[in-house]
């Protein structure tokens, strides 16, 4: 017994000092892990952000960009599409021909709406509504190759009725859509804004098909 207690004297200090160091060790692992897991947490974190302000950007600038060719679609068209309205409107107790009556309701439906959002692009580019000089769109110069009405066109179409009328506006929104197709197809083939080009692609869809149902009109008329 004496000896088993000599013995255990003799150890304890020494395993009593391994066990401070193995302590001490994990203590200093562990402070000197938890630093590194932050720092790796922080450093994730700032990547994330970093990354995700990086993607908002460019998300951004791309909604954005555009070129002189979206600039000059979006001015000529507001214009334009103000004009079929305004013939459009002529219809109301005018027009006598049912599909006239129908293909009126189409263009208010569309364009209407259309031009909102090309006011909302320009004001959005900084850029003015109307351009300085633009020929054949002061209403009174006639057909410049856009399909625009000249002010005595408009009076003529106000004055009629009936088939008259229906022969007329028919006729005159032929020309008026085959003028607005040409500029969206350059927008098409020279845009750059997105959403611009994307809207010309629908322009020359609809009034295609106005425009084949317009001379079926005619045709029969």
């Amino acid at each position: 017994m004496t000896s088993f207690l000599r013995a255990a004297r003799r150890t304890t200090p020494r395993r009593i000092a391994a066990i401070g160091a193995a302590t001490v060790g994990a203590l200093l692992l562990t402070a000197c892990g938890g630093d590194d897991m932050s720092g790796m947490d922080h450093g994730s974190g700032k990547s994330s952000k970093s990354a995700s302000a990086s993607a908002s950007a460019g998300n951004g600038t791309g909604a954005a960009s555009f070129n002189d060719a979206d600039v000059t679609f979006a001015q000529m068209m507001i214009p334009h599409h103000e004009q079929a309205l305004e013939m459009a409107r002529l219809a109301d107790g005018r027009a006598s021909d049912t599909e006239i009556k129908d293909i009126v309701a189409k263009i208010e439906k569309a364009q209407d709406p259309e031009i909102r959002t090309m006011k909302g692009w320009l004001d959005s580019w900084k850029q003015p509504t109307a351009m300085e000089s633009m020929p054949g769109m002061d209403h009174g110069g006639g057909d410049g190759g856009d399909g625009m009405m000249s002010d005595a066109d408009m009076k003529e179409l106000k004055a009629m009725k009936g088939a008259e009328f229906d022969k007329m506006f028919a006729q005159m929104m032929i020309d008026h859509h085959n003028g607005a197709i040409t500029m969206a197809k350059d927008e098409q083939k020279n845009g750059k804004n997105t959403d611009a080009v994307q809207m010309a692609g629908a322009i020359v869809k609809g009034q295609s098909t106005e425009v084949e149902q317009l001379q079926g009109i005619l045709d029969r008329l």
